[in-house]
């Protein structure tokens, strides 16, 4: 069985032939029609005389003309800021200037100063030291001053305890007035003895003078300081009393 194939080239080549063929006609189609066209009429016109030579204007060349010389820039410059004023926190007001006093007055002659000479403090004589004896005056009134002070806490402290110790004793009357008062005089002896009670002053209540009596000597022996020397001090007591102390 034979097999029958397709030419690849046949299609092409009849394209390529028509192409040439038409090609060629157009080409004598072109060729004819331009052999047929009639040659294009020329006018001349004819001149009895020709005219002058016009001789042609003079171009005069412009003047050359320097170009200014072109200064260099000047660089701006930049003002400078203005100096920052610090303003007080207090304004005074400005003093208004009297310009026609200032006119009118003429100008004087300042004065100098006088200088003022102080005096000079005069030097204090320097104490004399203290002799020996007023060295030792000094240290006995010292002593003694101690002493007086010591002596005197000690009255202080035993004062307020016969006191308290007779206030103790007292058996208060009835209807006896807060501001009552009621003055002793006491003698004592050595050991706290009451030797005598004298009464003074009255409380204007004989009740209760009675009673302050009654409690002075009840409260013998009262207390006194062991020193004996400190005796003469408490011999005689003036004592006061009121109902409310």
């Amino acid at each position: 069985m034979n097999a029958t194939y397709p030419e690849p080239y046949k299609l092409p080549a009849g394209l390529l032939a028509f192409l040439v063929h038409g090609a060629f006609f157009a080409f004598l189609y072109v060729g004819f029609a331009w052999q047929t066209q009639p040659p294009a009429a020329m006018s001349v016109d004819l001149w009895k005389s020709l005219p002058d030579e016009v001789a042609a204007p003079v171009v005069q060349a412009p003047p050359v003309v320097n170009p200014a010389p072109v200064a260099p820039p000047v660089p701006e410059v930049k003002p400078a800021p203005p100096p920052v004023v610090t303003k007080p926190d207090i304004v005074m007001p400005a003093k208004k200037l009297d310009t026609k006093k200032a006119e009118e007055k003429p100008a004087h002659p300042v004065e100098p100063k006088k200088i003022e000479v102080k005096p000079q403090p005069k030097p204090q004589p320097k104490s004399a030291e203290p002799s020996p004896a007023e060295r030792e005056a000094a240290r006995v009134q010292a002593a003694q001053a101690a002493q007086a002070e010591a002596v005197g806490r000690v009255v202080d402290e035993y004062m307020a305890k016969i006191s308290s110790k007779i206030r103790r004793n007292i058996v208060m009357p009835p209807d006896v007035l807060n501001d009552a008062r009621a003055e002793f005089s006491v003698t004592l002896l050595p050991g706290g003895s009451v030797l005598n009670a004298r009464l003074t002053r009255s409380s204007g209540n004989t009740a209760y003078d009675n009673a302050v009596e009654r409690a002075i000597l009840k409260s013998q022996p009262l207390p006194l300081p062991a020193d004996a020397a400190m005796f003469s001090r408490f011999r005689e007591l003036n004592l006061k009393f009121k109902p409310v102390e």
